[in-house]
């Protein structure tokens, strides 16, 4: 006679499997490229958009690039400084042929050199530039979520409003979860951040 199963026994299984948890990958990806914060010099505006396009003047051996911006308000171009007076010996053929060719790739690092952003006294502006992928809901049934964050650019946006809109959650729910000690990451979750991270949630 076959041997019957303890009730019990079967709930611990049941309630181990619910538990069970699998780390998920979240990604935060670029739209478009960020606006430039910047005082425009021919109106109030200060916000500049990236034409996409660079100007290189190349006076002996010594070389200049800067990257054009358009004032958002009024259309006015300004000038980011890329390479001043640099020996174009220096500069390896590769950067050269990028800059000469307008690549939009080589416009998307530099915005987000901070190197760039110092020497021209700028910021970005990520409002409305990003979106969040959760690689769908399925996930959000379990018990326990783990969730591993990754930026595709340091974007800076707040820990919080992610897994608000990541797990259809309000701010304030999530922020009594902190509280409640059933969201846990090992980095602040309050505040930004521009780099990846993890967390986790219990239910």
């Amino acid at each position: 006679m076959q041997r019957a199963v303890p009730r019990a026994f079967l709930l611990r299984i049941s309630h181990r499997n619910r538990c069970t948890s699998v780390l998920k990958i979240w990604a935060v990806v670029p739209t478009r490229l960020p606006l430039v914060r910047r005082r425009c010099h021919a109106c109030a505006a200060d916000r500049f958009r990236a034409s996409g396009k660079f100007r290189v003047n190349a006076n002996h051996k010594l070389l200049d690039a800067w990257l054009l911006v358009l004032c958002t308000g009024c259309g006015d171009t300004a000038k980011l400084t890329l390479l001043e007076r640099t020996n174009v010996r220096s500069i390896p053929p590769s950067l050269l042929d990028r800059l000469h060719d307008n690549d939009r790739g080589l416009v998307a690092e530099l915005l987000q050199d901070p190197d760039v952003q110092h020497r021209n006294h700028i910021a970005l502006d990520w409002d409305d530039a990003w979106r969040l992928d959760t690689g769908g809901s399925e996930h959000l049934d379990q018990e326990v979520i783990d969730i591993a964050v990754r930026f595709a650019a340091p974007i800076p946006v707040r820990p919080v409003r992610l897994i608000a809109d990541g797990c259809g959650l309000t701010r304030g729910e999530v922020l009594r979860l902190i509280t409640a000690g059933k969201l846990v990451s090992a980095v602040r979750l309050n505040g930004k951040l521009a780099g990846d991270f993890t967390f986790t949630l219990k239910r």
